[in-house]
C-alpha cells in the first residue's frame, strides 16, 4: 500500500485555520475510478481511498506507517507568505489610512 502524510492547508472559503495542526495519512488510490454508464456517478473498487488517518504530530504518522507496513511519502507544508497585512474589512475605510481608497 501506498500513501500520502501531509499537513492539510485551510480551505479557500473559511477565514480561520480549523483542522490545520494536525497531520493527515491518505491511501493513494491503487486503481483508477471508473465512471458508472447509466448514472455517470464516479466509483472506485478500491476500498482504501475511502480512509483518512489524522494525527497530532508528523512524527506520530510515520510511525504509524512505518509500524503498518505502509509506503508513506511525506509531503512537507507549505508556509504562508509574511507580508499578510492586520486588520478588518473596517480598515479600509478608516480616516487614518496611508493610501489612496479607489473602487
Amino acid at each position: 500500500m501506498r500513501a500520502r502524510i501531509y499537513q492539510p492547508a485551510k480551505t479557500a472559503m473559511s477565514s480561520g485555520n480549523a483542522r490545520t495542526k494536525g497531520w493527515v495519512l491518505d491511501f493513494i488510490p491503487a486503481t483508477a475510478r471508473t465512471v458508472d454508464p447509466l448514472m455517470g456517478w464516479t466509483s472506485s473498487d478500491d476500498t482504501q481511498a475511502q480512509v483518512r488517518l489524522r494525527f497530532d504530530t508528523r512524527e506520530q504518522a510515520e510511525d504509524y506507517a512505518r509500524e503498518n507496513g505502509i509506503d508513506a511519502v511525506v509531503q512537507d507544508p507549505n508556509k504562508r507568505k509574511a507580508n499578510i497585512r492586520p486588520g478588518g474589512y473596517g480598515d479600509n475605510f478608516a480616516t487614518n489610512r496611508r493610501g489612496v481608497w479607489t473602487h
